[in-house]
């Protein structure tokens, strides 16, 4: 029984609280950089004395008046603060680029300081957020209401919480997080000291859900007050409420039960039929059991996702769907920021239909088979140092496939950067004959392996690197390739859509690129489009990521002919296509930054 969430991003969001509950509430450590102390009571100290005892109630945007009530402090304090803003953030229901932006503190509006642009780089030595960190925010698991207005009582709430949860013996944390209950008890207890939060408890009341559900997954719904009066005062659950309490969430813990009995374990009650049981719009609506079946998603559910994609139809898709059922593995190549990776990640997500169902590994030089399939790793066992056989990706995900009828995918980031004979080795014979079996090198016993058939694997390749010629025909006459380059189908027109769904009035950077591609003459390092896919693109981000991304990528592409570079001189090509047909919007020579430090859309 669980009131977790499945699919998408919701494994890494909660690994992430995992991460809290190691780092935050069982040490002293740093979510965003482990071995820093940070969630620590003299930080936490800082903030309630420069945050919480200082609420700002004058005019103006939050992010500004944040950075004066934290001016002049340690960058510690400013990491403290965007490591709660980013626990804040990790399962509201809002767009990933406005979590992102708001984490860093950046201003929605330009009357709202517009230096301020990040709260952790508001210090001369900024932190970012780890990918894999980065990932957890994609989840969207509560809506946060009318969040702005809220935001310093929920993140008060939030600090003061933790900072009084150092305060108790440090023998106790650890039952206490084995014992969901107690923590809710604990929870409810805490008695708010601070200027902020003393007469305003009731409005930070999303945190204390928000931490119950990232904590307790299996035993509190990711719901808000609201919703789980509604859900624990329905008439249609009643019977389901064997131990009648006053505790809601134990309440809706047992109706959980119940339902799971009707409906299997991964019902939500947002799924259409259940949410109108409780939301009183039918007494006795029927619920159909959860869909059952090994078959992939069927191909017309595609278009959803090539719209997500920019991609003009599903056809593209279509296509690496069929040639990945005809020899189960295919590459994509193509040059830096064409999607590969993304586009691969997200089809096989659809494909699998399950995180859990989908792996990734990164290739890099020093990447070895006992890396990749197996290898002995050191050990210390009774003060014993030793060696132990340990799986690796490719095993894991292959024993996970073997043991069930639905598709799983590995993906290979990278996959030309490592040295492919030797990290593939018995593969090759494996990833032909599917089926087939044959020892590999660690077996003993007389094991043998085969790599089962649903499993499906997506390698990425950058043709612009050099180690494009380590690929041998081995691997080549083992997958299918599918090209992503900036001047063909379908990725030709994702900058153009992206653009025009986002950033309409920026519609000319597309026929820049174009005539920078045209000029360049190799499309092995043709400028991909997610370049420029950022929120809030305006003319002076394109000048910034030309100087700083584009220029110097063209400057290793030209090394022996230097020359060359005056023409990919931005300003030039601006010029050079301004009178152009068909792409409206290009601006002038003399336009200037007309749109720079534009607001950016909630």
């Amino acid at each position: 029984m669980s009131a977790r969430h499945t699919g998408g991003f919701a494994e890494q969001t909660y690994r992430a609280a995992e991460l809290f509950k190691a780092n935050a509430l069982l040490a002293d450590d740093s979510l965003f950089t482990p071995g820093t102390p940070i969630w620590t009571p003299e930080l936490l100290g800082r903030i309630h004395t420069r945050f919480l005892n200082r609420p700002d109630e004058g005019d103006g945007g939050f992010w500004g008046k944040l950075r004066e009530q934290l001016a002049g402090n340690f960058p510690e304090v400013y990491q403290l603060m965007g490591e709660a803003l980013y626990l804040h953030y990790l399962i509201l229901d809002m767009r990933i680029d406005t979590k992102r932006r708001n984490i860093g503190g950046r201003p929605r509006y330009k009357r709202e300081v517009a230096d301020a642009t990040n709260v952790i780089e508001w210090w001369p030595a900024p932190v970012t957020i780890p990918p894999e960190l980065d990932a957890g925010l994609q989840s969207r698991f509560i809506k946060p209401g009318n969040n702005n207005r809220q935001i310093p009582y929920q993140v008060g709430t939030l600090i003061e919480t933790v900072e009084q949860w150092k305060e108790l013996p440090a023998d106790r944390w650890e039952g206490l997080l084995e014992a969901p209950w107690a923590f809710k008890d604990f929870l409810n207890g805490v008695e708010f000291r601070s200027r902020l939060l003393v007469n305003n408890q009731n409005r930070g009341d999303v945190e204390r859900h928000l931490l119950l559900h990232i904590l307790f997954p299996d035993y509190f719904e990711s719901s808000l007050a609201g919703d789980k009066n509604g859900i624990a005062g329905s008439a249609n659950f009643a019977s389901f409420v064997a131990e009648p309490t006053e505790d809601v969430d134990r309440q809706i813990y047992q109706i959980r039960q119940g339902l799971e009995a009707e409906l299997g374990s991964s019902f939500s009650f947002y799924n259409t039929p259940v949410v109108e049981r409780w939301r009183g719009v039918s007494n006795d609506i029927p619920v159909a059991p959860p869909p059952t079946g090994t078959a992939p998603p069927p191909m017309e559910g595609l278009q959803a996702l090539a719209a997500e994609l920019y991609l003009p139809d599903d056809t593209f898709l279509k296509e690496i769907q069929s040639l990945l059922a005809e020899k189960r593995q295919v590459i994509f190549q193509g040059p830096p920021g064409t999607g590969k990776t993304y586009v691969a990640q997200k089809l096989a997500l659809h494909l699998a239909g399950s995180a859990e169902r989908v792996s990734l590994v990164q290739f890099h030089p020093s990447y070895a088979y006992e890396d990749f399939v197996q290898g002995f790793r050191p050990t210390l066992k009774n003060g014993q140092a030793g060696f132990e056989l340990r799986k690796g990706p490719l095993l894991e995900i292959a024993e996970k496939a073997g043991g069930s009828e639905k598709p799983h995918y590995l993906i290979i980031d990278e996959i030309n950067r490592g040295n492919l004979a030797t990290v593939f080795g018995e593969l090759y014979f494996l990833l032909e004959y599917r089926g087939e079996k044959m020892r590999l090198q660690y077996s003993d016993k007389g094991e043998e392996f085969a790599l089962p058939k649903n499993l499906f694997i997506i390698g990425t390749m950058n043709t612009a690197d050099r180690s494009i010629a380590m690929v041998d025909l081995a691997l080549r006459r083992r997958f299918y390739f599918v090209e992503f380059h900036p001047e063909k189908e379908p990725v030709k027109e994702v900058l153009r859509e992206w653009l025009r769904q986002h950033a309409n009035d920026m519609r000319w950077v597309a026929a820049v690129v174009d005539k920078a591609n045209e000029l360049l003459k190799d499309s092995d390092a043709a400028i991909g489009p997610s370049y420029f896919m950022r929120e809030g693109l305006d003319e002076a981000g394109v000048k910034r990521i030309w100087e700083h991304s584009v220029l110097p990528y063209i400057a290793e592409r030209l090394f022996n002919d230097r020359e060359r570079l005056a023409e990919f001189d931005l300003e030039k090509l601006i010029k050079a296509v301004s009178g152009g047909a068909g792409d409206g919007n290009v601006p002038g020579p003399d336009e200037g930054d007309g749109n720079a430090g534009g607001g950016v859309e909630e």
